[in-house]
């Protein structure tokens, strides 16, 4: 097979850099090491001198690790040497008859702001890392020297800013300097003559034209990265209450706060700050955003899982501070799906807020606000604060930058400013308030007002007729790694949608068909919740420490072991009362007939293989005895005396060369070929994979010059089973000398794809792992399914944007089509992936050593599948075939007598409507409402029919929070509904069952 030639264009910083880091002591030397998370008290006893009577006085206090103040058994200030926080204040002006004494406790952790890596940032945790505390006294603090430095710090911040061209500069520099003059740092009583001076100076007033940056409290925390859960749950403790002093003190102070999984976890473990987060948020300081249950990746997650974040955010918002989110916030994921707008859209949300695409390594993002129109043509306003950042601290340097780094001037005249410590929480700073308050309107600068999110949008809503629209996916051209990063998350997290789709499916049909079942509401929500924990965006990413990769694989195997047993409780309801042997329920939980082979399980422990027929969304019993395959042509396996395999099935013949390659796939009807002419297909490619920095984030693109071909040996090929209703071959392959694969190709009676099942014991350091299938299909976009939909993207490099697309995500497939005929390829747990040329090519692992350097080390297992087909990939039924992948037939137990006959809940008229969803409403009076959620999938207008075998009562359109639509009503016609789509849209719809028989 030919190489696959570098990519004509080089980026120059990555180039450099690269080399730098290649040569560099300090970067990726793969040490291996892990921490532990402790919290250390210490009792702090303080006697307050008498002489300090009407001075104000503060806890002084320095230490490694994060620390937060108790007294009287509650928290009261969080400290941080990194988040400037160092001082606790016990009084503003100690009066005479003020307790002079006082007992305090302070916990201080066994971590930074950012952890506890040893070297860089996003080393692993160092076990032998030491922390001290290096300050701990009383001290009187000198407020109006406090504001003498701080208004110098902003007059040499102007002067230096506007620079020597502006008139305004050298009047901040030369009222500096007059302060300097008149102010003896010996004679406090000289401080308020240059105090005087420069209140001068601060209340000259800008123009009314000038712009307003509305500057907004904020402290991105993640909910896990280079520290674990449990430390999270302290850090909003830490950073909370210490906003919580500021609104306290700064009336005009404004906090906003994402994330309803840290304000549930602080309601559990330090009730008494939620409860003084409620007090301001009626005040309207504390200001929840985002409406989501974490801050999630942007890519990653299914549709309905995105639904589901807004789902648990907004109803926890509603219930704990009286209203829902407007705005979606998601400053720091690493890029934003195309179905996001509608999605937003149909949870409350209108607006939304982020800033990481300002990290694009190539091409810079050309707007700050417009309107981002998604998949459906659902638009948001959205908002990327030109200052590129989430955690200003008030200066006027970032002040400046967020004017002149503004790309929409002459649309817009407002931004915004987000300001406060983050990633590891600390948040604003009194200093930081009190640079912002001083320049609220101060000539030759914007106007600063400190402003909630909600004054932000209205502004910008009330001037956007100029704004730009952006169409699609928000691509971040960095952090394509962690499409792949931490294999076994990806397989769980996609394993785990998987099981609750079926349980709430199951539980929904059994609570219809049951009187006596309980559907099994408290229990999914669980489940649900630690779905969506473990989908924040540094954690199904794999950008995360060891400790919480194996926290998030013990939430997975929770989820697994949990859902199978609700999955066998709703089997059981299902089968009750129904005549027939006891046996096996076979269960299709997917919309649409399926027949297909499985392996059912027989006495003994032993399994045979069937070929069984259920139809959508509902059961069939169990095969008694083997079934002929009429009309179905049975597989045909042969092995050729050079060793060379071929399966047959009548749908395809794929043929083997003798080291487990394809050198031919051919859809037997048409006589077409698939693979390109004189090339190989599941041919495993190795690269080296050294980013310039964020290891388990960034595959650079200069590793495409590096593709190695990973070479088997002949003679390795075996038949595994024979034909008739199955036929395989499998081989082994050494990958390197650390690292081994073997293979089954499988390929069954009357299916359209083969499949690859494949093992690999992957030791690797900085390599990375694709499969790579080259077509016999020419096109310039290859297509990609995302959540309710798909998308195309080039195939080729033209421009910067096409090239800084060499490694996208996909979901459950992707497809390369030319008129009449195209190759999809389909995966059971995979998401890196790219199309250049007519090579298809599958992530499959990396094996970066930051911030864990046993990341994706071990054993895999995950399935692949390619689909040639005539036609379109919607036609050919692409769609359907990935679903199947993904969603395997169920064989279930049944406790008693399974039912004799088979039965479909649900069916839909056109292959363009999937029915995604089937749950219990979340208000669900007598519990007897259903939700279901359909979408389009095709790309097309569509009228559908969704057939019912449920008793439904009335059926009423809703939103995605499962609100009502008051014009929803529709009508119930021979248990058929008639639905209207149009491209890629999700409906929902509530279905209110009809009362038990007594």
């Amino acid at each position: 097979m030919a190489a696959v030639v570098a990519p004509p264009l080089k980026h120059w910083r990555t180039t450099l850099e690269r080399v730098e880091k290649f040569v560099s002591p300090l970067y990726f030397t793969d040490c291996n090491l892990r921490g532990r998370w402790w919290t250390c008290w210490f009792r702090v006893e303080l006697t307050i001198p008498e002489a300090w009577v009407g001075q104000e006085v503060h806890l002084r206090w320095e230490s490694d690790g994060e620390g937060l103040v108790w007294h009287d058994g509650e928290p009261v200030q969080g400290l941080t040497k990194e988040g400037e926080k160092t001082s606790y204040v016990l009084t503003n002006s100690l009066g005479a008859g003020d307790p002079r004494s006082l007992t305090l406790y302070v916990e201080v952790a066994c971590n930074g702001l950012l952890g506890a890596g040893k070297g860089i940032m996003i080393a692993a945790p160092d076990p032998e890392k030491m922390f001290k505390v290096s300050r701990a006294e009383l001290a009187v603090f000198h407020r109006d020297v406090h504001q003498l430095l701080v208004d110098l710090e902003l007059l040499l911040g102007i002067a230096k800013g506007l620079g020597e061209d502006s008139q305004r500069s050298f009047q901040a520099l030369y009222t500096a300097n007059q302060m300097v003059n008149v102010c003896d740092p010996t004679q406090p009583q000289t401080f308020p003559v240059a105090q005087d001076l420069a209140s001068r100076f601060f209340g000259q007033r800008g123009g009314e034209s000038q712009h307003t940056i509305h500057a907004t409290g904020h402290c991105h925390i993640d909910t896990a990265w280079l520290w674990p859960f449990k430390e999270t749950v302290r850090k909003c403790a830490r950073s909370w209450v210490t906003a919580v002093q500021l609104m306290e003190r700064n009336p005009e102070f404004i906090f906003a706060c994402s994330q309803a999984q840290q304000l549930e976890w602080v309601k559990t473990h330090y009730p008494g700050l939620h409860a003084r987060l409620q007090e301001f948020a009626c005040r309207g300081q504390f200001v929840p955003v985002g409406g989501t249950w974490v801050e999630m990746d942007g890519n990653l997650p299914s549709g309905e899982a995105m639904v589901r974040q807004f789902l648990q955010g907004q109803r926890f918002f509603l219930q704990e501070f009286g209203k829902m989110c407007s705005e979606f916030w998601l400053p720091d994921t690493f890029g934003y799906s195309a179905q996001l707008p509608q999605i937003m859209r149909g949870c409350g949300i209108r607006h939304f807020l982020t800033q990481k695409l300002s990290w694009n390594l190539v091409n810079s993002f050309p707007h700050h606000t417009f309107f981002w129109e998604g998949l459906n043509g659902s638009r948001v306003l959205t908002h990327f604060p030109p200052g590129d950042s989430y955690g200003m601290e008030g200066s006027v340097e970032e002040v400046l930058k967020t004017v002149v780094k503004n790309r929409d001037k002459g649309r817009t005249n407002h931004s915004a400013f987000l300001f406060g410590f983050g990633d590891g929480g600390g948040g604003p700073t009194q200093t930081m308030v009190d640079r912002l308050k001083r320049l609220c309107n101060t000539d030759g600068l914007p106007r600063v007002q400190l402003s909630s999110p909600g004054q932000l949008f209205s502004a910008l809503e009330s001037d956007s007729e100029q704004l730009c629209t952006w169409a699609g996916e928000l691509f971040l051209e960095l952090h394509n790694g962690t499409y792949t990063t931490h294999a076994q998350i990806k397989k769980g997290n996609r394993e785990c949608e998987r099981i609750l789709h079926d349980v709430e499916l199951l539980s929904s049909l059994a609570l219809a068909r049951s009187a006596q079942f309980l559907y099994p509401a408290a229990q999914l929500q669980g489940l649900w919740r630690l779905l969506l924990l473990n989908q924040f965006h540094d954690v199904v990413t794999g950008s995360c420490i060891q400790l919480v990769a194996e926290e998030a694989m013990s939430h997975y195997e929770d989820i697994r072991s949990h859902g199978n047993t609700l999955l066998s409780t709703a089997a059981a309801a299902l089968c009750a009362g129904e005549p027939g042997p006891e046996g096996l329920l076979i269960v299709n939980t997917l919309p649409w007939k399926r027949t297909e082979v499985m392996a059912l399980p027989r006495p003994g422990g032993a399994h045979s293989l069937a070929l069984v027929t259920v139809p959508s969304m509902g059961y069939a019993p169990a095969p008694t005895s083997l079934q002929p395959l009429l009309p179905q042509q049975p597989v045909c396996v042969m092995q050729e005396t050079d060793g060379s395999v071929t399966l047959d099935n009548g749908v395809i013949r794929v043929r083997l060369d003798p080291t487990g390659r394809l050198t031919s796939l051919v859809l037997v009807a048409s006589g077409r070929e698939a693979i390109a002419e004189g090339a190989v297909g599941n041919q495993f490619v190795l690269f080296d994979d050294v980013p310039l920095y964020w290891d388990a984030w960034d595959i650079m693109d200069y590793h495409l010059e590096t593709r190695k071909p990973v070479l088997g040996q002949a003679g390795t090929l075996a038949v595994g089973a024979e034909g008739g209703m199955q036929g395989s071959a499998w081989f082994l392959l050494q990958i390197s000398p650390n690292s081994r694969l073997s293979q089954k190709v499988v390929l069954d009676v009357g299916c359209p794809y083969v499949r690859f099942h494949t093992e690999v014991h992957w030791h690797e350091a900085h390599k990375f792992l694709k499969v790579e299938f080259p077509v016999r299909v020419r096109s310039p976009q290859a297509t990609y399914e995302i959540q309710f939909g798909h998308l195309q993207r080039p195939t080729h490099y033209n421009t910067s944007w096409d090239w800084a697309r060499y490694e996208v995500w996909a979901h459950r497939w992707m497809d390369l089509s030319e008129h009449g005929f195209g190759v999809a390829l389909l995966n059971d747990c995979k998401y890196g992936a790219s199309v250049r040329g007519n090579v298809l090519s599958l992530s499959l692992l990396r094996a970066p050593k930051a911030p864990d350097a046993t990341a994706d080390m071990g054993r895999h297992e995950f399935t692949y599948a390619l689909m040639p087909h005539e036609g379109s990939f919607q036609d050919a039924g692409v769609i359907r075939a990935a679903y199947s992948l993904n969603f395997p037939l169920l064989a279930l137990p049944a406790p008693g007598p399974a039912p004799a006959a088979a039965w479909s809940a649900f069916a839909v008229s056109s292959p363009a409507v999937v029915l995604e969803t089937v749950k219990q409403a979340e208000t669900s009076p007598q519990g007897r409402t259903l939700v279901l959620r359909l979408y389009e999938a095709h790309g097309s207008h569509v009228d559908c029919w969704l057939h019912t075998s449920l008793p439904v009562q009335e059926a009423i359109l809703c939103d995605l929070l499962e609100q009502r639509d008051p014009a929803g009503h529709l009508p119930l016609r021979d248990a058929r509904l008639k639905l209207t789509f149009s491209p890629f849209q999700v409906q929902s719809l509530l279905l209110i069952l009809q009362p038990p028989p007594k």
